[in-house]
């Protein structure tokens, strides 16, 4: 959402606000950690070999390029060309921080561009021009148009954006979409059409206000206009009143069309048995009197970004009967342009169309209109924290990360694009396009985790406790744990120390548990005292391995304070594991424990074991692994296991005993669980690829769709992953230590703060299993 604002001392507000709301360290932390920015560059196409060399660069590359000059539109066919937007500012309009120059601009146009990608898989350059002059704007622009299959205005203040827009669309033979205009128009419009539809309410007699002459402003008057609202029936305030005839001061032609002949001359006049009103300008200016001189069932659509016009409660505080929208996600039916911009150029792109008009606007918002009246599936449940939505007052305009968006909104664009005829790719076949869309759609590793999520909540919120709480990762992870609502993390020590620590990471510890051992400690070492007094351990020993905090968060577990334990930053993996394995033993019939993991690569989800503990395992003890990990894909992950016993040879092609090892593993595994579908030995790529499955073994049960890897001994399981993560960039979850009779999860040297988060959010899922 963008608003204008009209306070002078805006800037300092919105940077207070932002404070106040995200940690700005947090925030800065995410800007430069790693690598500076918020994008990088990622190649499409092989290159490893001097072939390919070859192919992508000199010589070969010459023979596209003269396909190009003989047929300018095969650029599209052989460059990204079609795939790629500019996001182009001049930083004169940036969020609510007014004209801060096309460098400051620029976090913005990135994270523009990580949306654009994120929700929609479009390619985008982000293009700050340190200019003002809107006539240069527009010449740069226009001699960028070879490059790109549409530009996205962004950030330019008004009333120059209407010109600048407006000059670029018929300049150029490529979609042209301003999103401060236009972005917040189609969704408050999705919004406007149920509202109505709630409250039985013709659009062509409703009487609207609008609060905001700008961009936002007079984008969305134009688009309920060509909707079906009279115009006649609008009113147009800016900071100085209504816009009305005789106000004795010139007015852009922009705000011109809105001027009216009348005696209302001041917001509260105007919204005096107003229908509907709509806001893009600033916080506080809408006050309870005026929602409750508005008619029966009011429409209030306060979009000021941070603070709106008047905030959800006040609003309905003054007129329960009151439908509100706002621009902020902590109430009901935000109106957020991400819902918008990138299916809205997805589906422009894919039918290459020269523009995006207003029929294309308008089928963009009565597909979000449309959506939301639909049942809402659980994984969008799961990604806002479980809460259910239907459609009603307080859900009109469907969530960001409802999945359907793509499809409906992107099919519903390029459908009007072919049906007003700005289309140069015509699709036919509109059911195979919005499958087509479908395998586009990103992000796989979140929705396996947002599913984690849920199913740690709904299991109770166990108790996991983290005991490394001088670790500031470990701090940022119990925020994030707490902020999830997953599970009830629990730190240990002296409360005052812990949230001393906390305070010097400007770390929030509300909701956090902080556990205080010294009046259990002498219960505690008493216990591991009879569980261990004759494996070396004396009374004085017992109270000095308590100082561990490895050994400690045992006992905690052991003895009821703790439902399950994550640790183990600070040492190796055996050190970690150790106290657990003394202490808590194996599940009643399992002979060793195992690490697994779950690697989330692009839509696939493979689980690797064992890649942490045992060395050089035997066949029997593979098998065991094998259905224990099953298990895990299955009971955690809701992933029907294929098992694949992994090797370098097929079904016997290689006479060795290591072949031979894998071979008698997936005997036993078959014997000790028929119903399993495990498969070997077999070589990695005939597990993972269907083409090598069908035409050389046609007898195995798995067809190249194995997703439970089983490697011959630690080693190879763990080099495997690790390759695999690095090098195709997946999730990795874990790892995850499987038959422990209490669940014990854990870290190392090079956790982040997300797969801290990530394996407690496991542990406590394991913990509940176990109930």
């Amino acid at each position: 959402m963008r608003a204008s604002q009209w306070s002078d001392s805006a800037p300092a507000t919105l940077a207070q606000k932002v404070c106040m709301i995200i940690r700005e360290k947090e925030v800065l932390d995410y800007h430069d950690g790693g690598r500076p920015g918020k994008l990088d560059i990622v190649a499409s196409k092989p290159f490893l070999t001097q072939r390919d060399l070859s192919l992508a660069y000199t010589p070969g590359v010459a023979i596209p390029c003269l396909k190009i000059q003989d047929n300018p539109l095969d650029a599209f066919r052989y460059t990204g060309r079609g795939n790629l937007v500019a996001v182009v500012t001049n930083g004169t309009a940036v969020l609510g921080l007014g004209n801060i120059g096309a460098l400051a601009g620029k976090p913005v146009m990135e994270g523009k561009a990580i949306l654009f990608k994120r929700f929609a898989d479009v390619n985008v350059f982000d293009i700050e021009l340190d200019t003002q002059d809107p006539d240069e704007l527009i010449r740069c622009v226009k001699l960028l148009e070879p490059t790109f299959g549409g530009i996205n205005l962004e950030d330019i203040k008004a009333p120059e954006c209407f010109y600048i827009e407006e000059t670029l669309q018929q300049q150029m033979d490529i979609p042209v979409f301003h999103d401060d205009q236009h972005g917040t128009a189609i969704i408050s419009s999705a919004a406007l059409l149920n509202a109505l539809e709630l409250t039985e309410r013709d659009i062509s007699k409703i009487r609207v206000v609008f609060a905001g002459a700008g961009a936002a402003g007079i984008a969305c008057a134009n688009m309920y206009v060509a909707m079906g609202v009279d115009p006649a029936n609008v009113l147009m305030v800016d900071s100085k009143g209504v816009l009305y005839e005789g106000r004795g001061e010139e007015s852009n032609p922009y705000k011109q069309q809105y001027t009216r002949n009348t005696d209302r001359h001041t917001l509260e006049e105007a919204l005096e048995g107003a229908d509907v009103f709509v806001g893009v300008s600033s916080k506080d200016l809408v006050t309870q009197d005026m929602v409750r001189a508005m008619a029966k069932d009011p429409i209030v659509f306060a979009m000021a970004n941070p603070d709106p016009e008047i905030t959800y409660e006040a609003a309905k505080a003054a007129r329960p009967d009151v439908i509100m929208a706002t621009g902020r996600s902590d109430y009901p039916n935000q109106v957020n342009n991400v819902l918008g911009f990138p299916f809205i150029f997805r589906g422009a792109l894919d039918v290459r169309a020269r523009a995006i008009n207003m029929e294309m606007k308008i089928a963009a918002a009565q597909s979000l209109a449309q959506l939301a009246k639909e049942d809402v599936p659980d994984s969008v449940i799961n990604a806002y924290g479980g809460d259910r939505f239907s459609f009603g007052p307080e859900y009109i305009i469907p969530k960001p990360f409802d999945a359907r968006v793509l499809t409906r909104e992107s099919v519903a664009v390029a459908r009007a694009a072919v049906e007003t005829g700005v289309a140069r790719e015509p699709i036919s076949d509109w059911d195979e396009y919005a499958e087509r869309l479908e395998r586009r759609i990103l992000g796989k590793a979140h929705q396996v985790m947002r599913s984690l999520v849920h199913k740690a909540r709904v299991a109770g919120r166990r108790r996991i406790v983290l005991p490394e709480s001088g670790e500031e990762k470990i701090l940022r992870a119990c925020q994030h744990l707490i902020d999830d609502n997953s599970v009830q993390p629990v730190l240990v020590g002296n409360a005052d120390e812990v949230a001393a620590r906390a305070t010097e990471f400007g770390i929030d510890l509300d909701g956090v548990e902080i556990f205080d051992p010294k009046p259990s400690l002498e219960a505690y070492a008493e216990e591991l005292y009879r569980l261990r007094g004759r494996k070396g351990v004396t009374p004085q020993t017992a109270r000095l391995l308590l100082q561990d905090p490895a050994y400690l968060g045992v006992m905690m577990v052991h003895m009821g304070d703790a439902d399950g334990l994550v640790h183990g930053l600070n040492r190796s993996y055996p050190e970690t594991i150790r106290p657990a394995l003394e202490v808590l033993k194996l599940k009643d019939g399992v002979g060793r424990v195992a690490g697994m993991y779950c690697l989330i690569v692009r839509d696939r989800v493979l689980f690797f074991a064992d890649a942490t503990v045992n060395i050089d395992p035997t066949a029997e003890h593979l098998a065991e692994i094998a259905i224990a990990a099953a298990s895990v894909a299955r009971r955690f992950f809701d992933v029907e296991p294929r098992v694949a016993m992994l090797s370098f040879g097929n079904f016997g092609s290689v006479d060795h005993p290591y072949a031979e090892k894998m071979a008698r593993a997936t005997e036993l595994a078959r014997l000790r669980d028929p119903g399993l579908i495990v498969e070997g030995e077999m070589a990695p790529d005939t597990a993972l690829v269907p083409e090598i499955v069908d035409a050389n073994f046609p007898h195995s049960r798995i067809r190249g769709n194995a997703n439970v890897l089983i490697f011959p001994n630690v080693q190879s399981g763990n080099i495997s992953l690790k390759l695999v993560h690095r090098i195709a960039g997946g999730e990795v979850i874990g790892p995850i230590l499987i038959g422990m009779n209490k669940p014990v999860n854990a870290l190392n040297y090079f956790s982040s703060v997300q797969e801290i988060v990530n394996i407690a959010t496991i542990t406590g899922i394991m913990a509940a299993a176990r109930t």
